[in-house]
């Protein structure tokens, strides 16, 4: 009972953080190319971060 409200690791929380970056990076292609490109570029900074944190596991 007690699993059901287990605390999020930092790397579930940054992989939540990517999705919601690449949604809005979509979203953000069909009206503004550069904002879309600044998102799709934080969602990368967020991958770089999630590969360090496996690396040191």
């Amino acid at each position: 009972m007690l699993g059901i409200f287990k605390k999020k690791t930092e790397t579930e929380k940054l992989e939540i953080k990517y999705k919601v970056l690449l949604k809005e990076a979509y979203d953000l292609s069909k009206t503004s190319r550069s904002k879309s490109d600044q998102k799709t570029f934080e969602a990368e900074e967020v991958s770089k971060q999630i590969e360090i944190l496996k690396k040191k596991k």
